[in-house]
This record gives structure tokens, sequence and C-alpha cells, in this order.
């Protein structure tokens, strides 16, 4: 029998269709379909009952009384169903529920793509990697990057493009093709490894300057060329591409794509067979070489034969021995999955393998939910067999493979009693598998305090203890990832201590979509890593009432997001549950055959490890993921939900004083303080007025940590909190960090004459009994080099390095708009603060608005402003602060002044270029 899905059912069974899910059977014969719990429910036999006796009009009384006799039978077995199931599983003689037998991953490689073949094999033997030879010397920097010419910002396959480069890690720099080319080299060396152009019209269409610019650069520095070709609006036959000994066809509808399995492009990409049936769109573009060393890399047949039977090529290679420069030419966009591989193999090639591609690929899947599903959804025994029997097959082809199994103790036993069976198959294979904690209540650790935490981890352990399950896989997940990211303190101190956690995964940092950007960190010494989807979840338990049905699965698997999930990520995590084991099985068939798909179109070495291990190969990958990015969680949705209630991001400051240092920050502080509508941050032990977050080593005490320095909105009137912290300036990684964390607060940033600085903070230090300055003289600080002691150098550094000013505030606007920046000159904050106070109110939008007049005034004795706390008394800066120093010797401010002209120059442009006044000092020190 053929049921409605076009499965294979029993022949044996005589079954009536209720609801769309299961059926209740009556079997004919031993022989029948595989069986889950026995649920027959009475409400579903009364139905059907009372179906047959209303659709019988001459239905006689005999029949009320056998509905009457019936009605009062179901009543007293489903009484002992509740009270003893198993006395209920040898009483009741009613059917089991049977579903259709669970797809299967069968398929051939090396013939159709659509149905495909055990094993994956194929008969397409790879030919190696043969890059054109390289240069003698290597011109690119260490990391050289892809340059992306766009049509627009926002145009389809440049957006592609640029996803695929992101997915993959690979640097790259976007461009619009305008009148000049950007910067190709940066002194002497090479800043790209491979140009892409959306469209290869673009490149053939430069003006003669910047088409012999390029191509020496191409040829100098041993570079290639990936380009796209678009449709063209005639269809002329055999158009010759300008300057190329190709022909183009467009507007080609195309169909049945094949890989040449002899061209040298091949590394990731395998040719696994043919892509039968048409290809999307009426848009392609084939190529006809009259050159024997252009090679074809990808062909296929024309949907309608206007021409011949014979295939077309659709990629085709330029081996560049006619000019030097090599090119992979495609005639078809990135929405074939399969010139996504080819892309990527591409840009690798032209590169001459600078760009590099690894081939090894770490799969770990976790089963979520152990002994957590609702009845009637859980695994029987059948299913844990079958769990194991794939397993072994996955084995065969990943060395390695394990179903990593999270369980939540509470919930064991709490099925039917063919579920409650499967529990205990479970437990009999415990060595078959891997295991891992989740919660014993399956609840959200963000809801929990650290002693309700380790309460809940305390009682899983127990439970595994008491059942032979390991306890020191030092990996565990969190329900719903809730806790792990945004940070719950409480889970990370829990984990260390009552599991000795020291792996975790998720899918929300930075955020669950795009999934391309996931990536891992480090905290309180627990490695988080990313964690994928692979397109079933708790509800996706039935192929029939899988989302778009089969064949959005498939899709997903073939070539589609799941496929590619693996292909783009060298470590994937990929989250399963339970329910996707039991029922139709849809996690065996979909993680077989994408197993397979891989093996069959790509040369990926696929393998599975234990989780530490894999978190140590991760970060050995990508040591720059170690560190953190909080980011600001109001922002998102999804974090919002897994944030404790008590938690608001009004609680986080709405604008920064990121400094400078000696640049009148304090006074700056102080003034701001005054104000009825503004709050500062609590002093810090450590810092005093400074909190010092974004910039050390308190960025990884979490934000948590950040957030206690600031009154909880209920507790406070003040409308604005800020902070200010002078070393966040000229940090590397603070813009990024305050990016992240604060998107919409304001910046505010004090500048003075960079001469005048660095002598104040020499002095500074020698105020503060600074051993390296009370050694040195600041003549022999500023002409320090790299060769001279650490301490000496460090000091140098922090003496010149902030008054590089333009350097730093372009960083800054690098991840800010120029909007939400405010640059102050030093000098006439000191000597005009009230002007100065007034401007900044407005640039913050402060109501209600403070008249600075009334509460500054000028001290004769300090010397500067200060704050009015009586009619005849004012309040001034502590006793360090407008301290004179000996004039500067004119040999060291000459020095300074040709040592900070560059810097000066440029700050003018950029003061300039953001409308605002140049100050009196810069125009002296550019005279």
């Amino acid at each position: 029998m053929e049921d409605k899905q076009g499965w294979s059912g029993s022949p044996s069974l005589d079954s009536y269709a209720w609801g769309d899910r299961t059926r209740i059977i009556v079997p004919t014969s031993p022989q029948s379909a595989r069986t889950l719990p026995l649920v027959c429910r009475p409400w579903r036999l009364w139905h059907r009952t009372t179906h047959c006796l209303i659709g019988s009009r001459k239905a006689s009384c005999r029949k009320y009384v056998v509905v009457a006799a019936i009605v009062v039978v179901l009543v007293v077995v489903y009484s002992l169903r509740e009270s003893s199931p198993r006395s209920f599983l040898s009483l009741v003689l009613c059917s089991s529920l049977v579903r259709s037998r669970p797809p299967e991953s069968v398929f051939r490689c090396g013939g159709s793509a659509a149905g495909m073949v055990e094993g994956g094999g194929g008969n397409s033997t790879l030919r190696p990697h043969r890059a054109p030879p390289r240069s003698p010397e290597n011109k690119l920097r260490d990391e050289p990057k892809v340059l992306l010419f766009t049509e627009t910002q926002y145009s389809k396959t440049g957006k592609a493009i640029a996803n695929i480069l992101v997915a993959n890690r690979i640097k790259y720099k976007m461009e619009v093709l305008g009148r000049s080319l950007p910067g190709l080299t940066n002194l002497s060396r090479g800043k790209y490894g491979a140009v892409v152009f959306e469209n290869f019209e673009r490149y053939l269409q430069l003006d003669p300057w910047n088409r012999e610019l390029l191509d020496k650069y191409l040829r100098d520095y041993s570079v290639g060329v990936v380009g796209f070709m678009p449709a063209r609006e005639d269809t002329k036959v055999g158009a010759k591409l300008k300057g190329f000994p190709l022909y183009v066809h467009t507007n080609m509808a195309l169909e049945n794509v094949s890989l040449n399995a002899e061209n040298p492009v091949l590394q990731l990409t395998r040719a696994g067979g043919t892509i039968v049936g048409p290809l999307l769109g009426t848009d392609w573009t084939v190529f006809t070489p009259e050159d024997p060393t252009y090679i074809p890399l990808e062909w296929a047949y024309p949907a309608v034969t206007h021409f011949s039977e014979e295939r077309l090529i659709t990629v085709i290679l330029d081996q560049g021995q006619l000019d030097g420069i090599p090119r992979v030419l495609f005639g078809g966009s990135l929405d074939l999955w399969l010139h996504r591989l080819l892309f990527l193999d591409a840009v690798s090639y032209v590169s001459l393998g600078r760009i590099p591609l690894t081939l090894d690929r770490y799969i770990l899947v976790d089963i979520d939910d152990i002994f957590v599903a609702k009845k009637g959804t859980r695994m029987t025994t059948n299913d844990v067999h079958a769990l194991l029997e794939s397993q072994k097959r996955l084995q065969e082809m990943v060395p390695g493979w394990h179903f990593n199994l999270g369980f939540s103790g509470k919930y064991y036993q709490n099925g039917y009693p063919e579920e409650n069976e499967g529990d205990h198959t479970l437990l009999d294979h415990v060595d078959d598998f891997w295991w891992f904690g989740h919660m014993w209540g399956h609840t959200q650790p963000h809801k929990l305090l650290q002693e309700e935490l380790e309460h809940q981890m305390q009682l899983n352990k127990d439970f595994a203890i008491s059942h032979g399950i390991p306890t020191d896989s030092g990996y565990s997940i969190a329900p719903h990832h809730s806790g792990v990211y945004p940070v719950h303190e409480p889970l990370y101190a829990a984990w260390k201590k009552v599991w000795n956690v020291r792996v975790t995964s998720s899918e929300e940092y930075p955020h669950l979509y795009p999934a391309r950007l996931r990536r891992g960190f480090i905290h309180r010494n627990i490695m988080v890593l990313p964690r994928q989807t692979c397109g079933l979840f708790t509800h996706t338990v039935f192929i029939d009432s899988y989302p778009g049905g089969r064949e959005v699965l498939d899709r997903s698997i073939h070539g589609g997001e799941l496929f590619q999930t693996i292909v783009y990520n060298p470590i994937s995590i990929f989250m399963t549950h339970l329910s996707n084991y039991g029922n139709d099985r849809l996690a065996l068939y979909t993680f077989e055959s994408v197993v397979k798909f891989v093996k069959c179109w790509t040369n990926l070495q696929l393998r599975t490890v234990p989780p530490l291990q894999l978190a140590e190969e991760y970060f050995h990958r990508f040591p720059d993921e170690a560190d953190p990015v909080w980011g600001y969680p109001c922002a998102d949705h999804r974090h919002m939900q897994i944030w404790a209630k008590e938690k608001t991001c009004d609680q986080l400051p709405k604008f920064l004083v990121i400094g400078p240092q000696k640049t009148g920050t304090t006074a700056l502080y102080t003034f701001l303080a005054m104000h009825p509508a503004i709050l500062a941050n609590y002093p810090s032990p450590e810092t005093f007025e400074e909190v010092q977050f974004f910039n050390g080593k308190n960025y990884y005490k979490g934000i948590d940590w950040y957030m206690q320095f600031f009154p909880v909105p209920a507790n406070s009137s003040a409308k604005f909190l800020f902070e200010k912290s002078a070393t966040y300036f000229e940090g590397d990684m603070v813009p990024l960090r305050v990016k992240a964390l604060l998107p919409s607060a304001k910046l505010v940033i004090t500048i003075i004459s960079p001469s005048k600085r660095a002598y104040s903070w020499y002095h500074h230090m020698r105020a503060h009994s600074d051993h390296t300055a009370l050694q040195y003289s600041f003549h022999q600080v500023i002409t320090s080099t790299d060769k001279h002691p650490r301490p000496l150098r460090n000091l140098r550094n922090k003496c010149l390095v902030p008054g590089m000013y333009a350097r730093h505030i372009e960083r800054w606007l690098d991840h800010f708009p120029a909007s939400q920046i405010n640059i102050i000159d030093g000098e006439e904050l000191r000597n005009d603060p009230i002007y100065v106070m007034n401007d900044l109110q407005r640039f913050l939008g402060i109501q209600p608005f403070y008249n600075y007049t009334q509460h500054l005034r000028y001290d004769k004795r300090k010397g500067f402003f200060c704050q009015v706390v009586g009619d005849d008394r004012t309040k001034c800066l502590g006793r360090g602060k407008g301290r004179v120093y000996p004039p500067m010797n004119e040999s060291d401010a000459k020095l300074l002044k040709e040592f900070y002209q560059p810097y000066n120059i440029a700050l003018e442009k950029l003061l300039t270029r953001l409308d605002y006044p140049v100050p009196g000092w810069l125009e002296e020190e550019l005279q």
C-alpha cells in the first residue's frame, strides 16, 4: 500500500486514516509495520464507532447497545491504563499506533544527483590540485584579502559573494568600481591575493589607464581574476569577448549540469556526477574558446535545442598563458549551489593558494533532551537499535562518529511503556554513545541563582552516577542556550563547581541569525563553540509535517543550507533532539544523507572527536576568537528572552568620555556630573572615577560586572548615565567593543597640543613616583628606540601614541558615524568651559538645559574654572590638577613638532572634513 507521502507501507494491514500523523490499524498478520507505544485512546475508538453509526441511517437498536457497551469497556480500560500501564499492555485488545516506514538515505553518486546511492562513492577520479607556478618571491602581505568589485553595495550577486567570504573567514574589501582603483599595495607589498568582479563586463570596460594599472598589479604579484558574466540584452550567437579569444552566448536556458573532473581548479569540489533537471533561470552565459589553453570547468546542455545536443561550457578557466593573468569566468550566478563550491576553488586557484582552503571538517551531532520528549514522540527500543545501526554506518564514512547524548534525568521513565523500554535500552548501551549533562529539570539557567543551579546540576549528576552514565566529558549544554550568551555568570560558576565544564556551545553568539556569523569565545575558562542547526527541531517529528515537506528538507541536504554549513565551517556542532530519532527518525535520514552527499561532491575529509578535543582544535585554528565581544542584548528579541528579567539595558551608559589622558577629561567629568539629569558611574576601588572596562582585563569579567557600576533606573532620577575612561581613546579593540555593547552611545573626545600632552603625561608619571619616569629624562624617553628596555619603551609609547589623534579618531569613525562623536578642544574647555558645556548639552540632547553660568567660576588662585558651591566659595579639582611644570626644552619641543607634523596635518584635514573649527594650537604647530 502506498500512503499519501509516497512511501511503502505494509500490504497486510487493514488501515483507517485518523489524523494526519498516526493511524489506528488492525493487524492482519504478524508482520506488521514498526509500532510505537500503545496509544489506543478511548475517544478515538468512540469517534470511529459513532462515525459508522451515524453513517448508517438504518442502524438498529442493537448497534446502539453495542456502542454503549464499547464505551463502558473503554472507560474501564482507560482507568487500568492510567493506573498500571504494564497491566494495560496485557489487557487491552486494540491495536498500536503504526506509522509509515521512515525515509531512507539511498542514492547513487556519479549518476543523477536527484536519485542518489548508498555509500556515496562515485566513479569520478580526482586529479590533484595543480596551481600555476609560484613567483620566486611572495610579494603579498601575510594575509592577502580578496578585492571584490560590485555593481552596487546591495547587488544580489555581490552580497552572495561577500556572504560566502565571511562564512569562510576570508578577508575582503568591497568596492563599487568608480573612476579610480583603490590602493593595491602597501609599502611595496600587495594587499590582495585575488580580484573578483561581480560583473566581468566592468573589467572589460575599464579605461586604459586603470586597466593597465590593474593588469600590471595582477602580473607583478601573480594574482588572478574571478568574474561572473551577466546576461546581455541581445541574444547574438558567438559574440566575441573584448580582448579575449573567447565567444559568449547569453540568455540561455540550460539543464543537466556536470563538472570536468580533469580540470586543475578542483580542490574542495569533486565531480560527483550530473545534476539532472533544468537550471534555475534562462539567463545563463556559455563560452566557446578559440584557444586550446582555455579549459572547461563545468558543462550543461541546452534546455531547448536551438543549437545541438552538444554540451556547453558554463564555467571556464583562462590559464593566463596569453597575458600572464589567470582568470575563472562563471556563466551563471551563485544561485546554483555547485557554483558556491567552485567559487571557493577559483579564489584559491587564482591566488596560487595564498588564500588557502582546508579540506578537513569536524562534525559533532548532539542529541539534546534525552528522556525529555512528550509521550508519543519518544524513542522506543526499536528506535535505539536503529540509532546504533546508523551510528555504525556513519562510522564507516566519518572516523570517530559518535552521537553525543544530553540528558535530563528528571524525565526518565516518563513516557508510554514502550518508550520507557526505550529509555532502558539507551542505558543498556550507555558505553556506545558519548554523554553530557543538561539541566535536571530542563530549566532555563538565566532564571535561577547559583545555589539553585548547583542543586539542579547535582541532581542530574547523581542520576548519571546511579545509572552508569559518564560524567567526565567536560561538556554541557544549557536548555535553550540560556545563560551562555548573553552571559549569566551564575551558570558558568555552577558549571565549573559541579561538572567541571570546560566546553559548551551556543547558537546565540553573536546572534542566532545569520548563521554564517556565529563564532566562538572563551569566558571564565569555559570554551564556547558555535552551534549549528540542521533543519530539525523539537516539533519536526514526522516527515509529512515538516515545514514545506520532504522536498524542503532534501533541498537543504542536497547542496542547500545544511550541506553548505558543513562545507563552510571547519568545525560544526549540530543541535538535534530526542524526538528527531524516534517517530520518523528524521535525524538518521538527514545525517546519513548529507554525509553521503558531502562525500560525493567534495573532497572534504570528515571526522568526529569528543567536545573537549573539538574545542582545542577550534581555538587552535581561530585564536583571535578567544576574546569575546559583548553585544547589546536589547537589540535582539531572542537575547532578551534568555536574559534575566532584572537586567535592563537602561542600566548601560548613554555616552562615554573616551579621552585621551591629560587633555582635560577629569575637568569635563566633573562638569558633567554637576548636571542634575546626568549621573556618572560609581567609583572603582582600583581605578577611581574610571571603570576602564573596554580596554583591559576588566572586559573579560563580562557585562554583569560592568553594569554594577551604574544604578538601576528605578533607583535613580538621572536620565543620562555616562562613564569617563580616558584610556579608551587609543585602544585598538576598544571601538569595536564599544560599538557592540553600546551601539547608540555618543562619544566625547578632548584634544590639546600633542606635544603638550606628551610632556604633561611624563610629569604626571613623575608625580606618581613612576620608577622609569624618575630614572630617565623627557628627552631620553621620547628618543628611545625599540632596542631600549621594555619599561622605557612603554613610557615612550604612553607619551607619544595617544597624540596621534587623527589615526585614533579614524579608527572610531570606522565603527561610529560622525554624528555620534563630539570632539572638544581641550584648551577651549579650560578657558571657556561654559560655552563648551552648553554646546555639549545640545550634542547630547540633554533636558532640562543646565545653566553653567551660575555654577562655574574662574578661580584666580588655581588658574582655571571651578564649581560654585556657595556665594563666595568654589570647589576645584584635586591638588594634582592644574599642576605647573617647568618649561619644555626647546630642542625637545622642536623634535616633537617634527614628529607630530604628519599626524597634525591629518588631524587638520579630518577636522575640516567633519566641519570642526581648527584649534589655534593646531594652526601654530602647523606653521
